[in-house]
């Protein structure tokens, strides 16, 4: 187990415990929360014809903070500098925005497709950030490689059309790509140099620091007003946004208790095959037939996945963290800030 000194809890659950359990556990809080995010969307998006993503993602911080009062949390709790955080929100909203804007230029099976691949990037950043230097193993790319070939498989096996590529379409998921990848590499950073990192310190002031980046593009596009107008006439979406927002709090806090256990790789993994369990229970539910191309995908998703939880023989090199002294984060602070300086550099063709 990753930071074996420091016992979290996820809700008041103890993950101090064997490392199938704690798998178990944080995997059904993500899984029971972006699913019931999944049926809100749903309805929201489609049945309602309410299509107003930034300002959904405004109200959705609100209730965030909310919840995490009711954690008990407060910033005197807090042991990293503010200064991460403001680089993490902006490494995470200019993810959003590419990904929103590659939609206008890509078809649905190019961006499963590249969606698909997200758990590739975030394993070879992650030999790249320091705090973490990770070095994963031929085994852990084989897994990698066979869960993303059944994902895509398996996600596209009803597609009646073929994924369409367009350069800037593919230029700007792909800075996303890179973006996701950097952001899961640096939460885990920040835990595995300081251990005493909460899974609440972490979306605390991520969301805090986030909401002003969100009123830019809100106010630039109109749908600031647009959304606002939209709700008022029906307050009732109000009430689904914030039950949404108290699923996907269930859903976020589990992530970052992953990202802070079993590392951003197989959090990747597991966060991207959320995909291919959706698109099952609603073959289940709805009785719908399965192709053999549901069923090679499947497979392929299921040998990835054992593969992954085979033992390595080699252990991966990790920095020790136990001498840190985490009251005293001037050294941290310098080696985030260098982190984040190599890849605002590397990003700012993409953007």
């Amino acid at each position: 187990m990753k930071n074996g000194d420091q016992t979290r809890f996820l809700f008041g659950i103890s993950l101090h415990r064997p490392k199938w359990q704690q798998f178990l556990i944080c995997s059904f809080g993500f899984f029971f929360g972006y699913l019931v995010n999944g049926v809100c969307e749903e309805y929201v998006y489609n049945r309602l014809q309410f299509s107003y993503g930034w300002y959904f993602t405004f109200v959705q911080g609100f209730v965030y903070l909310i919840l995490i009062r009711l954690q008990g949390f407060t910033m005197k709790q807090m042991v990293n500098p503010w200064n991460s955080y403001v680089k993490l929100s902006s490494v995470l909203m200019g993810s959003h925005g590419l990904t929103k804007g590659s939609l206008a230029y890509l078809n649905y099976p190019a961006q499963i497709m590249f969606k698909s691949t997200k758990v590739l990037p975030v394993m070879i950043m992650g030999a790249f950030v320091p705090g973490l230097r990770r070095k994963y193993s031929l085994h852990e790319y084989i897994s990698a490689l066979l869960l993303v070939v059944g994902l895509i498989l398996f996600t596209l096996a009803d597609s009646q059309t073929s994924p369409n590529f367009s350069i800037i379409g593919v230029i700007m998921i792909s800075g996303a790509l890179i973006m996701d990848a950097f952001l899961g590499n640096f939460q885990e950073a920040i835990f595995t140099i300081n251990p005493e990192t909460t899974q609440m310190e972490m979306l605390f002031c991520s969301t805090i620091v986030g909401i002003p980046f969100l009123l830019v593009p809100m106010v630039l596009t109109g749908e600031l007003f647009k959304a606002w107008s939209s709700c008022s006439q029906h307050p009732y979406v109000y009430g689904v946004l914030v039950f949404e927002a108290m699923a996907t709090f269930i859903g976020q806090v589990s992530v970052l208790s992953l990202i802070a256990i079993f590392g951003a790789a197989t959090t990747a993994m597991i966060t991207t095959a959320r995909k291919a369990v959706t698109l099952l229970l609603s073959y289940m539910i709805f009785t719908k037939p399965l192709t053999e191309r549901h069923g090679l995908g499947l497979l392929l998703i299921s040998m990835g996945i054992i593969l992954r939880m085979l033992p390595d023989t080699k252990p991966s090199p990790r920095v020790q963290v136990s001498n840190v002294n985490v009251k005293k984060s001037k050294a941290f602070s310098k080696e985030l800030e260098s982190v984040v300086g190599e890849q605002d550099e590397e990003k700012k063709p993409l953007i």
